[in-house]
């Protein structure tokens, strides 16, 4: 009979390892003290379990496997952003950035090694989507953030925006069950509100969190007003355009109540004019949203797009503010170490 592989221990939920501990005439404690080192004390290893024997943890790593995250590689920019590449436990290279300032300390996770939506503006949408990262990465990267800004920062992380690699909603149950560990009490503990997931734009996900009652916060990636523009720079409009992205959104809201934002980065000569301002301005108001984050164009070298100049920036901001916007230009962070939005792409360091 071929035995079969060891399973992934982080799939157990504590009765699990209660019923294990059992079979094995362990005390039923064993399996809390387990449950903890996973969760609460974020081991990346079974060996890092200094309080159970070494005759236990030996039994363990035979019958089970604990496939961690661990850094790659990592950056650091002049502003004091930080890039990490993770490695996963099959090779795959993926990466996550840590935006810090004055009052918060973000990690930007990543829920994809690569993506599948090809948008045009996008370094990691010129890379093949291998597969979809598991919620114990997803959870692994957040973990692996967090100690780097403990460490140079002397601060624990305040917020999460899956900002990353990859587009969330097309790995809905991994990333929802990432954010149920990161935010439980038996987890890391944060604060669902302290949470972003930034979408794309997939209609019926969008829905199906409002459906799951989710607590975190939504952001939209626009990035043009009209459906001809969109479909041009982000090929899932095709079959998510923004008139079933409205409605979808407004459901979301409905049965929430949580954050929108909508995200919409400015190409020279392409969404800049106050003709597309107009046009934000009538999406804008068609949705419940809180804010309108305006970003500054990271160059990358697949892509024909520019960033307007400062005058044009500045009118655009001006015109929305005038209409009663709730905008913010988001200046760009960790541009000289290739890790300011859309510039996530594996590249050798």
């Amino acid at each position: 009979m071929v035995k079969s592989a060891p399973q992934n221990i982080r799939t157990l939920s504590l009765s699990d390892l209660e019923q294990y501990f059992e079979e094995l005439g362990e005390k039923k404690f064993r399996a809390k003290q387990v449950y903890e080192w996973i969760w609460q004390k974020s081991a990346l290893s079974v060996d890092a379990m200094t309080n159970l024997s070494k005759e236990l943890r030996q039994r363990l790593k035979e019958d089970f496997t604990l496939p961690a995250l661990s850094i790659d590689a990592t950056q650091y920019s002049a502003d004091g952003t930080v890039k990490s590449r993770f490695k996963t436990h099959d090779g795959h290279l993926v990466e996550g950035v840590l935006i810090p300032t004055e009052e918060r300390k973000t990690a930007c996770v990543s829920s994809q090694i690569g993506c599948s939506l090809s948008c045009k503006f996008c370094a990691t949408g010129y890379l093949p989507r291998k597969r979809n990262l598991e919620f114990d990465e997803i959870y692994d990267e957040v973990v692996l953030i967090n100690q780097q800004s403990e460490r140079i920062y002397g601060k624990k992380l305040t917020n999460i925006v899956f900002m990353g690699m990859g587009e969330p909603l097309l790995n809905y149950k991994n990333v929802l069950r990432a954010i149920d560990r990161i935010t439980s009490p038996d987890g890391l503990g944060m604060s669902p509100r302290r949470i972003t997931v930034s979408t794309a734009g997939v209609a019926k996900q969008i829905r199906q969190l409002g459906d799951n009652k989710v607590k975190f916060k939504l952001a939209l990636s626009l990035h043009a007003a009209n459906d001809i523009k969109r479909h041009e720079i982000m090929p899932i409009n095709d079959t998510n355009n923004i008139k079933s992205l409205i409605d979808a959104l407004n459901y979301f809201y409905k049965h929430t109540k949580n954050e929108i934002t909508f995200e919409y980065i400015l190409f020279k000569n392409f969404n800049d004019s106050l003709k597309d301002a107009d046009e934000l301005i009538k999406i804008y108001r068609q949705v419940p949203a809180d804010l309108v984050n305006i970003i500054e164009y990271n160059p990358i070298e697949f892509a024909r797009f520019e960033k307007p100049d400062e005058e044009k920036v500045e009118a655009f901001m001006q015109y929305l503010e005038k209409n009663r916007v709730n905008a913010r230009l988001r200046r760009s962070r960790g541009k000289d170490i290739d890790a300011a939005c859309g510039q996530l792409a594996n590249k050798d360091q």
